[in-house]
C-alpha cells in the first residue's frame, strides 16, 4: 500500500472528523460565535418523546365540507343563471347534498344548459312547476361526495402543516389518521392552547352586507328576522383584553365573496398608537368581485365575518378597485400574527375538532433520555469490553471505530436537521451491534489466515478482501430495509430508519476504511511483523 493512498484517507477522516465536530458543536456550546453563525440551525432536534409537548388527534367534520361545497356551488350557479339573462334565479341548499333551484318559466332551457356544462357533478331532478316558476333538485353525485370527503382531510392536512410550520414549531409530526382523523405531535411547545386555537380555527372569511344595527328583541329571537337576514355580532374586548360579543348588527345571509380569493395577508401598524391591522389582497378574480360589491353598495356597511363573528364593518366610501381590504380589531401584535397566518395559508375546508389530547411533561422527556441514554451507555460499555478482551490490539481498534462511528451518526443527525426520538436511540444501539459485527467478521477472517501461515500483511490483505463481501450483503440489505420503513412508516419508525440508515452508511466506513488505515500505516513503517489479535 504506498504513501500516497495513506496520506489521502487519512485526509478524509481529520476532514470528517473537523465536520463532525462543527456539526455537533451547536448542541454543545450557546451560544455560538458570530463566525459559525452558517451552522447555528446544525442542532440535534429531540422528539416529542424526549423533549416533552403536545399530542393531538384531530376530527375533521367531513360532514360539513360536504355541506360547505354544495353552498358555494349553489351560489355560484345564482350567478351564472344572472349572466345568462335569468330572472330572479333562487337557489339555496336544502339537504346535505342537496340543491334546490327555481327559475321562472321562460328560464328553464337556459337551466338545463349551465347544469350540463358547468355543474355535471349534481343529479339533476324532474322539472316541477310551482308559482309559475320551474323548480328543480340537485343531488351531489356520491362520486363528487366521496372525493370532497378525501379531499377535505388532506386540504386540512395541509392547512395545518403550514400554519404550523409558520407558528415555529421545530421538526413537528403532521399525518393522517384513519378516515377523518389528522395526528399532529409538537415537540417542544411552550404555550399549547394557542398552538390549538390557531390549529383549530376554521378561519372562514365571508364579505356580507349590512342591513342595520339592531336591538334585543331580533337578537333574542322575540322578533322576526326579515328573508335573508341574519344576526352576527362585533367581536368587542373588555378592560382586560377578554373577547367578548359586541354590538349585534342585522347582515344579508348571501355571502357575496369568501377567502379563498386571498393571495396573502399581511400585519400593518394601525392609526391608533400600538394597534394592527391586517392587510389582505386578493387575486384577480377577488379584485374584480371586490371591485363590483363596493361600487354597488355605496353608502353601506360591509361586514367582515370571520368564523361568525364581524372583525370590521367599514362604510364603503367609494368603488376600491385592486383588490386589496384591511381588517380592523382590538389585535394585539401576537393576534394579528395569528389571523395572518390563518388567512395567508388557507382556510380549513370544514371545521376541525380535539377527538384527543396528550402532553407530555419535561419531567417525563427527562426520564426517557436518561434511561435511554443509560442503556446506549450500558450496552456500549459491554461491547467494548468484550472487543478489548478478545481482540487486544484489534479490539482496540475496533472499539475506536465504534466510539467514532456514533461521533459521525450523531454529527450527520444535526447536519441534517433530523430529530431523535427514543426508537431512533434503539436504531443507534441496534447500529452498534451491525458494526461490531463488521469488526468480528474482519478479525476473524485475519486470524484464519494467520493460522494458515501467512505473514502480516497478507493476512491483513486477505481479511478484509474476504470479509468485505460478507459485511456489504448484511448492511445493503439492511439499509434497504431502514429505506422502506422510512418511506412507509410514520412517526417514530421513520425515527429508527432514519438512524439505523445513516449508522450502517457511518459504521461500514469506520469499520473497512478507517481500521484498515491504521493497519496500513504500520504496516507502511515496518511496526507490525505480527498481529495481536
Amino acid at each position: 500500500m504506498n504513501d500516497r493512498s495513506i496520506r489521502y484517507r487519512a485526509l478524509l477522516v481529520f476532514a470528517l472528523l473537523l465536520l463532525s465536530g462543527l456539526y455537533l458543536l451547536p448542541s454543545l456550546v450557546s451560544p455560538l460565535p458570530g463566525w459559525l453563525s452558517f451552522i447555528a440551525d446544525s442542532k440535534v432536534s429531540l422528539g416529542l418523546d424526549l423533549q416533552g409537548g403536545t399530542h393531538l388527534i384531530l376530527s375533521v367534520d367531513i360532514d360539513e365540507a360536504v355541506e360547505s361545497y354544495v353552498d358555494v356551488n349553489a351560489e355560484q350557479l345564482r350567478r351564472d343563471l344572472r349572466e345568462e339573462g335569468v330572472r330572479s334565479p333562487r337557489v339555496r341548499r336544502t339537504g346535505p347534498t342537496v340543491a334546490t333551484v327555481s327559475v321562472p318559466a321562460d328560464g328553464a332551457d337556459a337551466l338545463q344548459e349551465v347544469l350540463d356544462e358547468r355543474f355535471p357533478y349534481f343529479i339533476a331532478g324532474p322539472a316541477n312547476t310551482a308559482d309559475g316558476r320551474i323548480v328543480r333538485e340537485l343531488t351531489l353525485q356520491e362520486d363528487e361526495v366521496r372525493r370532497i370527503h378525501q379531499s377535505a382531510v388532506e386540504q386540512s392536512l395541509e392547512t395545518i402543516r403550514n400554519r404550523i410550520d409558520e407558528f415555529g414549531v421545530s421538526e413537528p409530526v403532521i399525518q393522517r389518521q384513519g378516515v377523518r382523523d389528522i395526528l399532529v405531535q409538537l415537540p417542544g411547545i411552550q404555550d399549547p392552547e394557542r398552538a390549538k386555537d390557531l390549529i383549530g380555527r376554521t378561519a372562514v372569511l365571508e364579505f356580507k352586507m349590512v342591513r342595520d344595527p339592531i336591538g334585543e328583541p331580533y337578537s333574542t329571537g322575540d322578533k322576526q328576522l326579515p328573508a335573508g337576514t341574519e344576526v352576527l355580532y362585533e367581536l368587542k374586548k373588555n378592560a382586560a383584553g377578554e373577547r367578548g360579543r359586541g354590538a349585534a348588527l342585522l347582515t344579508e345571509s348571501r355571502v357575496l365573496m369568501t377567502g379563498d380569493v386571498i393571495t396573502d395577508a399581511r400585519v400593518r401598524p394601525g392609526e391608533l398608537p400600538n394597534s394592527r391591522i391586517v392587510s389582505i389582497d386578493m387575486n384577480s378574480r377577488g379584485a374584480r368581485l371586490f371591485e363590483e360589491i363596493t361600487g354597488s353598495n355605496v353608502n353601506r356597511q360591509l361586514a367582515i365575518v370571520l368564523d361568525d363573528t364581524i372583525y370590521s364593518a367599514p362604510r364603503i366610501q367609494e368603488r376600491i378597485p385592486g383588490g386589496r381590504a384591511i381588517i380592523t380589531g382590538s389585535f394585539t401584535a401576537e393576534e394579528a400574527r395569528d389571523l395572518a397566518i390563518v388567512l395567508r395559508t388557507g382556510a380549513l375546508p370544514a371545521s376541525v375538532s380535539i377527538a384527543e389530547e396528550r402532553t407530555v411533561g419535561p419531567t417525563l422527556g427527562a426520564d426517557s433520555i436518561r434511561q435511554g441514554f443509560l442503556s446506549f451507555v450500558v450496552g456500549g460499555v459491554l461491547v467494548l469490553i468484550f472487543m478489548l478482551i478478545y481482540y487486544k490490539f484489534a479490539g482496540v481498534l475496533a472499539d475506536t471505530a465504534l466510539i467514532l462511528n456514533v461521533v459521525f451518526l450523531v454529527a450527520m443527525l444535526a447536519g441534517l436537521g433530523a430529530t431523535l426520538t427514543l426508537p431512533g436511540i434503539a436504531g443507534i444501539v441496534l447500529t452498534l451491534g451491525m458494526a461490531v459485527d463488521a469488526n468480528v467478521l474482519i478479525n476473524e477472517r485475519i486470524r484464519e489466515e494467520l493460522r494458515l501461515g501467512k505473514t502480516a500483511r497478507a493476512a491483513i490483505e486477505a481479511g478484509y478482501e474476504r470479509a468485505l463481501p460478507a459485511i456489504l450483503d448484511s448492511n445493503i440489505t439492511s439499509f434497504l430495509s431502514g429505506i422502506i420503513l422510512f418511506q412507509f412508516g410514520s412517526g417514530p419508525i421513520k425515527g429508527f430508519a432514519v438512524t439505523l440508515c445513516i449508522g450502517l452508511v457511518s459504521s461500514v466506513f469506520t469499520a473497512v476504511v478507517l481500521t484498515r488505515l491504521v493497519y496500513d500505516y504500520r504496516l507502511s513503517r515496518g511496526r507490525m511483523e505480527t498481529v495481536s489479535i
